[in-house]
């Protein structure tokens, strides 16, 4: 027997006309909107139940209705009918056919082939409520109080020409999301690095008047450089940016959009209801134009879930509890891990610093802004470099090994003053030693001059650099020279030494005398 399901305002409505008794049945089932036939069942079903005209409207509660409905149609074991309780006969070669990767629809026709004839629907929803794994449930999640959250996600949104490249590039939308009220700003750009996201929140601050306490990002690699559930690792950049303006980040779990519920549904609506079919001059035109949206399109729409319009309420309840919104750009600043070379250098940003100290070899932590450089070891900040542009360098003398200071920074005029030192004379000789358009180029020669203080005294030196200097002999290896050739002259003219060299097998007179035995 076929039945048809009515309302239970239906059934309701034909049991108020037959109470009113004015009209036949075919009249009642017209005016409820039903068969002739069904409304008599319900009728019939109702005056076996207790049903009588004389009683009046207050007869139909909900209850007695309840009791009609199942009168006429009862409620079925496990609410399903005769194909379903078919198909449960051959669950388990349906349980193997789909374990071997066939398809519904194929699995239907293998039943058939058994004479086995069900409607596809049915089939579809025996084997999804048999064989498919059951979803988690889940609950809504309370909305924070009013000023306190934002939740931001990236969202391809199209192809956009590029005029600085000469093609057209994707473009990438930050959407950020006021999580009370609704309101959204979305910031467009060609990248998706830490900086571009610094300069999308920054545009959003602005745009917002001011900073949310609280940021919830999406896992992306500018901002986050571990995932994890409980303690995610963040970007030293981004962290040190949130420091800068204030809020706290707590950062959505992997794979888990219901954590920013708020602004997952974003990216679609914003790609569609205005990127789509929308034609750009370049980024810019595109950003100014999806602000003027935000504000007067998305921001004056009757949200689907608050049934509010997101700027009112932003306006009216959370802008004036931010936190206030930053007056310049933010100076991002660099961050990397170079090594010190053995010339007492790091690199940092293409560019060279000099190092302080034996730490050849050693990793430091250099952090790079617009202005300065500061390197640390340890923790311990050890240098600060004004930042240099990238190929040259910053070296700090004082940082260099004193041996080795001089000639590395070319100071010509701190050997000459080492010169000096030791003697007018050698001072004079080594100044012109180093009278050269290239003065650099003969440093050697002087610290070899200096090396002939060290060895054989200043007095010698300055002898003989004042008869070279007399002689107009410009050359330091003459020096040399002539200091060993006096030396040797010296050795051949003095007489040998008194002192004679004991042989090996010398032995004292004494241990040679005799003495008589008995004495």
């Amino acid at each position: 027997m076929t039945y048809v399901e009515i309302t239970m305002v239906q059934v309701q409505e034909v049991l108020r006309r037959w109470l009113r008794g004015d009209a036949g049945v075919r009249v009642v089932a017209q005016g409820a909107g039903v068969d002739r036939k069904t409304a008599q069942r319900y009728i019939d079903a109702a005056r076996e139940l207790g049903l009588t005209r004389s009683g009046g409207d207050e007869q139909l509660t909900d209850a007695f209705i309840g009791r009609v409905r199942e009168a006429v149609r009862p409620s079925r074991a496990g609410a399903h009918g005769e194909s379903w309780e078919l198909l449960t006969t051959h669950e388990d070669q349906i349980k193997k056919w789909l374990e071997d990767d066939l398809t519904v629809a194929k699995v239907g026709d293998l039943l058939a082939r058994r004479d086995v004839q069900v409607p596809e629907r049915t089939l579809q929803r025996f084997c999804a409520e048999k064989f498919t794994r059951p979803t988690n449930n889940t609950v809504r999640v309370a909305d924070p109080e009013p000023g306190r959250e934002v939740q931001t996600d990236f969202g391809r949104m199209g192809m956009l020409f590029d005029p600085h490249t000469n093609r057209r590039r994707v473009v990438h939308a930050l959407i950020v999301v006021a999580v009370w009220s609704r309101y959204m700003f979305v910031w467009l750009t060609f990248g998706q690095r830490t900086e571009d996201v610094i300069e999308g929140l920054d545009a959003a601050w602005r745009a917002f008047h001011g900073v949310f306490p609280v940021l919830i990002p999406d896992n992306l690699s500018p901002v986050v450089t571990k995932a994890d559930a409980l303690e995610p690792h963040f970007n030293d950049t981004f962290l040190e940016y949130s420091q800068s303006r204030g809020f706290l980040i707590d950062a959505a779990r992997v794979r888990h959009p219901k954590d920013k519920p708020r602004v997952e549904r974003q990216v679609p609506y914003v790609r569609r209801r205005f990127f789509a079919g929308e034609e750009f001059v370049d980024l810019s035109d595109a950003q100014r134009r999806v602000e003027q949206w935000c504000r007067d399109g998305a921001g004056l729409r009757i949200h689907g879930t608050t049934r509010t319009r997101p700027l009112e309420a932003f306006e009216a309840n959370e802008r004036g509890l931010l936190l206030p919104a930053p007056l310049l750009p933010y100076d991002v600043p660099i961050f990397s891990s170079p090594t010190v070379h053995r010339d007492h250098h790091v690199a940092v940003a293409r560019a060279i610093y000099s190092v302080p100290g034996e730490l050849v070899g050693a990793t430091l932590s250099a952090r790079a802004d617009a202005t300065t450089v500061k390197l640390y070891a340890k923790g311990q900040l050890i240098k600060v470099h004004p930042r240099v542009p990238a190929g040259q360098r910053s070296t700090d003398p004082a940082d260099l090994p004193s041996e080795r200071r001089v000639y590395a920074m070319r100071d010509v005029s701190q050997l000459l003053a080492t010169a000096h030192r030791h003697g007018a004379v050698i001072g004079r000789y080594a100044e012109a030693v180093l009278d050269s358009p290239l003065p650099w180029t003969k440093m050697r020669q002087v610290y070899r001059l200096l090396g002939l203080v060290k060895k054989w005294g200043e007095a010698t030196v300055e002898l003989a650099c004042e008869k070279a200097l007399a002689a107009e002999a410009i050359d330091v290896n003459l020096i040399a020279r002539m200091i060993e050739r006096a030396t040797e002259a010296n050795t051949l003219d003095t007489p040998p030494s008194p002192n004679v060299i004991q042989g090996r097998f010398w032995r004292d007179p004494s241990e040679f005398s005799t003495r008589e035995v008995g004495r």
